[in-house]
């Protein structure tokens, strides 16, 4: 079940991803659409070394352009 839970590309270091993703999500500030986005650039960045390398990395890059492109946005109305 440990991969299922807690796979090891979400656990190396101090913090598994799904920690990191929850206390930015309790302190960030944003609303929920935009909390999905960071927490997939935070989780495709952090994983990228561990599995799919620069595939995560621009996995992220969409989920952040995405972020980009909604306040672009806000700051136009």
């Amino acid at each position: 079940m440990a991969t299922v839970n807690h796979p090891s590309h979400y656990n190396t270091g101090s913090f598994e991803v799904i920690d990191v993703i929850d206390d930015v999500a309790m302190h960030s500030g944003y609303v929920v659409d935009e909390m999905f986005y960071v927490g997939n650039v935070l989780k495709y960045v952090m994983r990228a070394p561990h599995k799919n390398g620069l595939e995560d990395l621009k996995k992220a890059r969409w989920y952040l352009d995405r972020l980009i492109n909604k306040e672009e946005t806000r700051g136009k109305d």
